[in-house]
């Protein structure tokens, strides 16, 4: 039985089955992703998206879906479901589905009276292909299958609507036809591994509605564009392959191709498994880069998310290379000490206080694996001293060295730190000052840089910072840790102490260095257990506080105040695991092993095999955000090897 499994009850079940999202991407920037029904939800969803380098390199819906139809007997049996306006759906495709399973790929069973159809699907590993093979298992007379591309050439984030200058014109391509909606886009080409029957009959399909736009408050209905569908016959034992794609193939050679890409997967026929393929989707290459995709279906390259997430998704695969490849261009896009933090509407922006820190985290996990210090500094010494060096005498953002060694950090109208949701253009949560967690990391990079340059023999460099660290580590206890409390302050500015009961303080004992004695890692700890733990993970702010959101839903404004603010974030699990272990050695690893266990029902609830970005901070802690976030795979590949070290 298949690892990931649904039966008939649950996928025609469409408070189900519409919740259960899938997510399939390449190596070169292109994804598939729908619910496990094939009824797309969001404006996210799509079945070819594609990287449009002349619009910005921004993902690019175009291909929509795809809307299959069994005919026997000159009946028709529409496979395929959309949502109209009015809670409307139709055709109503998904009552003949009977199972769904995914070992290693999805594939979908339809039954239709005497008919029993399998559909299943691979995403290219490099090109910008979907491959989809249809089976007939069964049919007890002749039977044809006609198939009608929804097509949308739009970017991810906006939405189709009719128009008059939508390029209806096709082009024959071997075994089917070639299409490019809208000058400039990369083309799209249908092609089948035996020879259709095409007929030309373009339309546009109005009113589509996607629901979780309209539950996130967005505008949420499109027009998409049929031009037209195929028919061809298929008889009992047959296969067809459907390749969608931005490049004409060989319809000869693509039943090979499909059985190649097979050959490629890892089985996700385990928690494990399923985490380790997650993580391979976020990896992406180029000609002149390598980077990390923050997150699916919307995020793209942000670099404090690069950070945090290249120990978890190459390090305990022992993928160095990657890791490096990963680096090196992060440093070829810096400006002055930073790197970028996002890419927005080809605009690079570069706010962020805490990315130059995650950096030297990043580092550092290479250095626990390769045992390389002197290497490491050779080959990352001098940007990591131009961060040091910049922070030490102040650069852009008010980031600078204090007198007692503690780092400030903002200005009003800018959050540099993880917690940067805005609201009408302001901070939710600015945290001006000293963040706990920046100083936490400060501390630690200093150290860490320090034993690189030990290591390395950089004299120089030992003699202008070997007397920080115990000036931080002593005006860190003094400026944050409160004894009665037993806890850190989260930031403060001036004679100002905030003593909201955050995870960020977790950074302080999960860094390999920490400024803290034992007994206030414990106290901490436990705090952070009371308070914060849920079974997904750390709450974003204690419940007991007057400013705690429970639930992340609503429109941009409303899940923006909710988002730091009591929220679960996923990816710190792996922080509070390794700070527990930390505190209690082998015994807390136990509570560790129950955390991620616990996250493995997540496998089948919203991102299909993989790990959301956030959930609820009330109880049943629902799934919300992105379906699969780099960090949130990443920091439970990390526990995973935390729970497998201690063994």
């Amino acid at each position: 039985m298949a690892y990931i499994k649904f039966d008939k009850n649950q996928l025609i079940n469409l408070e189900y089955s519409l919740r259960r999202e899938l997510l399939r991407s390449n190596r070169a920037g292109a994804f598939a992703s729908t619910t496990i029904i094939n009824c797309n939800t969001r404006k996210y969803h799509g079945l070819l998206i594609v990287p449009q380098p002349q619009f910005g390199n921004d993902p690019h819906v175009l291909l929509s879906t795809i809307d299959e139809t069994v005919i026997q007997h000159d009946a028709d049996f529409n496979l395929g479901i959309h949502k109209y306006q009015n809670g409307v759906y139709a055709p109503k495709g998904h009552k003949y589905i009977r199972d769904f399973e995914l070992d290693p790929i999805p594939k979908i069973t339809y039954r239709v009276g005497g008919v029993v159809l399998e559909k299943e699907l691979y995403f290219s590993s490099h090109e910008n292909q979907i491959l989809f093979k249809y089976t007939l298992v069964d049919a007890h007379s002749e039977t044809k299958l006609r198939f009608r591309p929804f097509l949308a050439f739009r970017n991810i984030h906006q939405l189709s609507k009719a128009n008059i200058d939508a390029n209806k014109r096709y082009e024959n391509a071997k075994n089917g036809i070639k299409i490019v909606m809208y000058e400039g886009y990369s083309p799209l080409y249908i092609q089948f591994s035996k020879k259709p029957e095409y007929t030309h009959v373009p339309d546009w399909y109005y009113n589509i509605e996607y629901t979780h736009e309209s539950l996130r408050g967005y505008e949420a209905v499109e027009d998409l564009y049929v031009p037209g569908f195929f028919e061809l016959p298929i008889a009992k034992g047959e296969s067809i392959i459907l390749a969608a794609g931005t490049e004409e193939i060989n319809p000869a050679g693509m039943k090979k191709r499909f059985d190649n890409e097979g050959k490629k997967r890892l089985p996700r026929n385990s928690f494990q498994n399923c985490l380790i393929n997650a993580a391979q989707q976020f990896i992406v290459h180029s000609k002149t880069k390598t980077e990390i995709i923050a997150g699916y279906p919307w995020y793209g390259s942000i670099g404090r998310d690069t950070f945090m997430s290249l120990p978890g998704l190459l390090l305990t695969q022992n993928d160095f290379k990657t890791f490096r490849e990963v680096v090196d261009s992060m440093i070829a896009n810096m400006k002055g000490p930073f790197f970028h933090n996002a890419v927005l509407n080809q605009h690079t922006e570069y706010n962020s206080a805490d990315t130059q820190l995650w950096f030297f985290w990043a580092l550092q996990k290479l250095a626990e694996k390769t045992k390389e210090p002197s290497k490491i500094w050779r080959d990352y010494g001098k940007v990591m001293k131009l961060i040091l060096n910049s922070y030490r005498e102040g650069t852009s953002y008010n980031i600078k060295m204090q007198e007692n060694g503690l780092l400030f950090a903002g200005e009003s109208g800018n959050a540099v730190t993880w917690m940067n949701a805005y609201v009408a253009g302001k901070p939710v949560t600015p945290r001006i000052g000293l963040p706990v967690e920046i100083n936490a990391m400060w501390y630690n990079a200093i150290k860490f840089s320090l034993d690189l340059a030990k290591a390395a023999k950089d004299s120089t460099f030992t003699g202008q910072w070997k007397e920080l660290p115990e000036l931080i580590r002593q005006s860190f206890i003094t400026e944050f840790w409160d004894e009665n409390k037993g806890y850190l302050a989260d930031f403060t500015n001036g004679n100002f102490k905030d003593w909201s009961v955050r995870p960020n303080q977790l950074l302080a004992i999960s860094m390999p260095y920490s400024p803290l004695t034992n007994i206030q890692q414990k106290r901490i700890i436990d705090i952070i257990e009371r308070e914060l733990l849920t079974p997904k993970g750390l709450r974003s702010l204690t419940p007991k506080s007057l400013k705690y959101k429970g639930v992340y839903r609503g429109n941009a404004s409303e899940r923006d105040e909710a988002y730091h603010q009591g929220s679960v974030v996923a990816w710190l699990s792996g922080h509070y695991s390794e700070a527990y272990l930390k505190v209690y050695k082998k015994g807390g690893l136990q509570i560790v092993k129950n955390l991620f266990n616990e996250l493995e029902a997540e496998m089948q609830t919203y991102g299909i095999t993989t790990i959301s970005e956030i959930f609820d901070g009330d109880p049943p802690h629902n799934p919300s955000g992105a379906i699969s976030m780099a960090t949130s795979v990443a920091e439970l590949l990390r526990i995973n090897e935390m729970i497998n070290e201690f063994k």
